[in-house]
């Protein structure tokens, strides 16, 4: 058995055993070349379908997005208009209530004026009938002690309604012209 083992070894060591021998070679030719063809002919038209089928789909929504950054563009800027309006319209209105609101405070304070003249002349009315209403009634006293004085004094009755008037008046009329010289 070891002569069988070494004569098996000498004849392999004619046999190189990184170049495989030729039917292998020519086998794995055809392998792959059936292989290739497969490939070629139904895998690789497949994936260049479908690789052209992503590429279009991929420059449709580049064309999209372009489409709509555009429109958004073209919304921001009548977006950017309408607000310009609005706060141009908003200077405007506050302009014009503020306007308003000063003629509303020069409204009022001119009726607030004519309220204070109507009350003040109402006033000044109203105080001259008090003042008379106490001259009349200060009078009517004065006369009463004036007589009761004068009876007391001369020591008759002055009962006469008529003279005792006369007396009350001037009296009276005597203490006005004395005020008067005195200012």
């Amino acid at each position: 058995m070891l002569h069988a083992i070494f004569a098996a070894n000498t004849a392999a060591e004619t046999v190189n055993p990184l170049i495989p021998a030729p039917y292998d070679m020519i086998w794995s030719g055809v392998v792959f070349a059936v292989i290739l063809v497969f490939f070629w002919k139904k895998i690789l038209p497949n994936v260049s379908a479908l690789l052209e089928a992503r590429a279009a789909a991929i420059e449709g929504n580049i064309e999209k997005a372009d489409v709509a950054q555009r429109e958004a563009e073209v919304v921001l800027a009548q977006y950017t208009a309408q607000l310009a309006e609005a706060r141009a319209e908003a200077g405007k209105i506050r302009d014009i209530a503020r306007v308003d609101g000063q003629k509303i405070v020069v409204d009022a304070k001119d009726v607030a004026a004519s309220e204070a003249s109507r009350i003040t002349a109402t006033a000044h009315a109203q105080i001259e009938a008090e003042r008379q209403s106490a001259l009349v009634s200060l009078r009517g006293e004065v006369g009463s002690l004036a007589l009761d004085l004068a009876a007391g004094v001369i020591g008759q009755a002055l009962s006469d309604d008529a003279k005792s008037k006369a007396l009350v008046d001037s009296f009276i009329a005597d203490l006005e012209s004395s005020e008067k010289a005195a200012k």
